[in-house]
């Protein structure tokens, strides 16, 4: 039996049992360990809720109420992400050079997003931009874990190199694939945090793969020298 079969045979007995109850209501009336186990209690031929009851009911609103603050708690926390990412576009799109874009990436980890650091690198073997890390040919595979990979969210030990003397601190990391000029050049953008929940492997990708894809652009601008 599939799902569908036995959502609709479940329906059909509930139709059936609650047709049953108001042919024959002396069932459930004139059943005093019944109601007491329901919560219910008859008064001069009215149901009344009795604390159980009550209490079941207080508790699926208190469930209800908790679930809509979670939701509005995300949405909030979602909008405020959002916006600072937009702060964030209009502070590398003002870059001067490819230094000031990396010091930029640093500067808005930190002190937009509360993260303890953000780093640009570039696989060789040609020269690497002034401000950005040096990899070498395949690192950025060996990174993200896979040659196919995009980005990696959550705690990734082959990444903490890019982070220098903060490596140490770094406890998660968003990392994404950077592919720059043409013909293409491989790279990585990182963005690591102190907290290991500041990035998780459920988690979504999209807002940091929107900053690299700036980043990308913006660092096309300007040749390496």
């Amino acid at each position: 039996m599939d799902g569908a079969e036995a959502r609709a045979e479940q329906s059909t007995l509930e139709a059936e049992v609650r047709s049953y109850l108001r042919e024959n209501p002396a069932l459930i009336r004139d059943d005093a360990a019944l109601l007491a186990e329901l919560g219910l209690k008859v008064a001069d031929n009215v149901v009344e809720f009795g604390h159980a009851a009550l209490a079941r009911v207080h508790a699926a609103h208190e469930r209800e109420a908790d679930a809509r603050r979670q939701i509005e708690a995300t949405a909030r926390d979602n909008y405020a992400a959002q916006g600072q990412t937009h702060g964030a576009v209009i502070d590398l799109l003002e870059s001067r050079n490819h230094a000031d874009l990396a010091r930029r990436v640093d500067d808005l980890a930190q002190l937009r997003f509360g993260l303890a650091a953000g780093v640009v690198a570039l696989e060789g073997p040609e020269n690497t931009p002034a401000g950005w890390r040096a990899l070498a040919a395949g690192q950025v595979d060996m990174i993200l874990g896979d040659h196919a990979a995009l980005h990696r969210m959550g705690f990734a030990p082959t990444a903490l190199g890019l982070f220098g003397e903060r490596g140490e601190e770094i406890r998660s990391m968003a990392l994404v694939r950077l592919a720059i000029w043409e013909p293409a050049r491989q790279g990585v953008i990182a963005f690591g945090s102190n907290d290991p929940e500041g990035f998780t492997a459920d988690m979504g990708a999209e807002l940091v793969a929107f900053l690299a894809r700036v980043v990308e652009r913006t660092a096309e601008r300007w040749p390496v020298l």
